[in-house]
This record gives structure tokens, sequence and C-alpha cells, in this order.
């Protein structure tokens, strides 16, 4: 029986083989349907929020703008890809749920300037549009582990998407406010900064496109296969883990969450939430809490592939500079451009619509890693 349009995503094979091997067999990506959207959202002068010291709360609303998405599509049953962009994020919608989603991240945009006096730009670019300019929008699944695969997408189409919002003429503001507040439920920023894993030395946020005039797909898993190469498998370049993970405390740190999450800050509930913080200090000691630690680790979002690559990993300095030294030449050849930022941790914000297999976890660099990435790499752009 043939899928649904609204369940084109959802019906789409996972791919198990090597993400380098996905990349060079692009029969394995089929078009994205021209009646669906492409959405995206971004926090509005980002790079001078991280450089103030915002970088924690720019990924908080972020990954809020994830939250209200997917509760919807959850709520009518579809599956949608979406990308975590550390001061944003894109997602590819079906018509279903088009209007509910914009109108959601109106009203969102309106709480975050009152909550954080940040300005959340959400807007929304036909996907016909794009085919009609030329450009190219491919999606294929890939299993990360054995509880989480992502989406990955060939083509331009979400580059092109995003200079067109930024333009100012796809901005969501035409969608009337809906009175009821956004689903943010499942939404928390529980955990602290997380310092780099044992026998490692810094957290890195790397950026690479493709060059116009090279194939984007070659071009991209020749970089993943240069990554596997310096740093090993993705297991071993994981920025998070287990032993590293500690639980926030602070008042203002979970007043944060509370205020993007319910408006003004109510002081029960964030003292509420400090009680819960404190029961995962136990809950986390028991067979079902080391459990959602290990399916944390292999849920954490640390690779996206919109059309380019986003990736958050650790190592060490030397292979840092020796993985530099192999994107330059590229870089040089005409084959890419690469922004990178260099930290000592990372910071993580989450969905949790419950706590046994329906988690997500959102990674960045610590100090605003992809933003400050994203800041070299249009430097060069």
């Amino acid at each position: 029986m043939k899928a649904t349009p609204e369940l084109f995503y959802t019906s789409l094979p996972i791919n198990g083989i090597g993400l380098d091997e996905l990349l060079n067999d692009e029969a394995l990506f089929i078009q994205v349907p021209v009646d669906w959207h492409i959405v995206i959202t971004d926090i509005k002068n980002s790079t001078k929020a991280v450089l103030n010291g915002q970088h924690q709360t720019v990924n908080f609303l972020a990954t809020g703008s994830i939250v209200i998405v997917l509760n919807i599509a959850n709520k009518m049953n579809v599956d949608v890809p979406f990308f975590f962009g550390g001061d944003g994020a894109t997602f590819i919608v079906p018509p279903l749920i088009i209007d509910a989603v914009m109108q959601a991240l109106s009203k969102y945009k309106v709480n975050s300037l009152n909550n954080f006096e940040l300005e959340l730009r959400a807007g929304v670019v036909p996907v016909r549009k794009i085919y009609d300019d030329g450009y190219e929008l491919r999606v294929s699944k890939h299993s990360r582990s054995s509880v989480f695969s992502i989406p990955v997408v060939l083509g331009q189409g979400l580059d092109y998407a995003e200079k067109l919002i930024k333009g100012e003429d796809y901005l969501a503001d035409k969608y009337p406010d809906d009175e009821d507040e956004p689903d943010m439920t499942g939404m928390q920023c529980r955990w602290d900064r997380i310092a780099v894993p044992e026998n490692q030395e810094e957290v890195i946020a790397l950026l690479v496109t493709a060059r116009e005039g090279v194939r984007q797909s070659a071009v991209l898993s020749k970089v993943i296969q240069l990554m596997d190469e310096i740093y090993g498998p993705p297991q071993q370049r994981q920025p998070i883990s287990i032993n590293k993970l500690r639980l926030k405390t602070s008042y203002n740190s979970l007043k944060t969450e509370l205020l993007a999450r319910l408006g003004k800050s109510r002081v029960l509930k964030v003292i509420h939430a400090m009680i819960l913080n404190a029961y995962g200090y136990i809950y986390f000691r028991t067979l079902k809490g080391k459990l959602y630690l290990e399916q944390l680790v292999q849920m954490s979002d640390t690779l996206v592939i919109d059309g380019r690559i986003n990736t958050v990993i650790s190592g060490t300095a030397a292979q840092r500079f020796s993985l530099e030294e192999r994107l330059q030449q590229m870089e040089t050849a005409g084959e890419i451009y690469y922004g990178l930022h260099i930290s000592n941790a990372s910071i993580m914000s989450c969905y949790v619509r419950n706590m046994d297999d329906a988690h997500i976890h959102f990674v960045d660099g610590s100090d605003g890693g992809y933003t400050q990435a994203a800041r070299m790499l249009k430097a060069k752009l």
C-alpha cells in the first residue's frame, strides 16, 4: 500500500550502511514531495548574543523551536526531518501541519523576545519554490545506532531556503498568533557544561560545505572518511560521556528553562524542578536510570547533514591539527569551505517525551561552538 504524502518521511527505509557509503550512493536519496515546506528558525544577531555570554540561552531557544514542532508532529502521528544548528533549527514538514507549526512558532517568537530580549526569526519556504528556482532537495535516513537514526540531505535546497528567509521575504509574520501557548512538553536543560571525555583534550564544532562545481555527495563522503581516519569511528569522537555528566543545581540555571517554557518565572516551579533534579541523583543510580544514560549518549545529536556537515566531536589537539591540515588542503583544492571552533566542554539541551525510548539530546560546543564556526565559514563565503 502506497504511503500518503504526510507519511513520506515516516515510510523511508533506515540505511544501516556506513555514512560515507550512503553519501556516495545517491540512489538512496529520495526527492522531498513538492507540496511539503521548509521551516527555519534562528536567533537574529546570535553571534553578538554568544559573544555577550548568552550561548546557552541561544542553544536553549533553538531547542525550544524543535520541541514545539515535534510535539505538533507527534500529535498528528507524522515524522518530520529536523536539523539542530546551535542558534536555530531547520525542518521539512508536510502540508498537514504547516499552519499549526507556523502559528506556534509565531507565538514562541513573541515569548522569546519578551522573556530573553532575543529575536527568534521563523520563516517558511514551499519546497515547490526550491524546485522552481532550480535547486535540489533529496533526503535519506541513516542509522547512527540501534536506537537512533538521522535524516541526511543532499542538494542546496535548505541553504537556498535559509537565504530567502534571512532576506525576510518568507517570515512568519503573516501567520496570526495562536491564543494558546506553544506546547513545549518534554523540553529540558538539566545538564551542566560537560567536560571532555577522559584521555581527550578538547571539543570542536565543525561545519563543512561543498564548493560549487564539485560533486557534493563525494566531497562530504570524503570529509566523513577523513574524520574516521583521524579520530576513529563516531563512538570514539563522541563528546558526551556518562562519567562527565553533572545535573544543574543552581536556581538561575533552572529558571532559564522554566522562563522559556512558562513565561514569567514562578518560584515554586523552579523549586519543584530543583527537587526533581535532586531525585535525579538517585534515579540515575538505578538500573533504569543507567540504561537511560547509556541511551542518552547514543541519542546525542552530534552530527547533522543538511546539505553540509555540522558536527561536534572531541579529541586531542594533535588530531585537530591533522584534521585542519587536511581540510585546508581540500579548501585550497577548491573542494570545500570549512569553519571550526575549539572549546573545552560541550553543552546539551534535551527533548524527553519519556525516559524509556523517546528522548533526543542536542549538543553544541560550549561558548557557542556552531555559531562561532559559522562565523568563520561565512567570512570565507
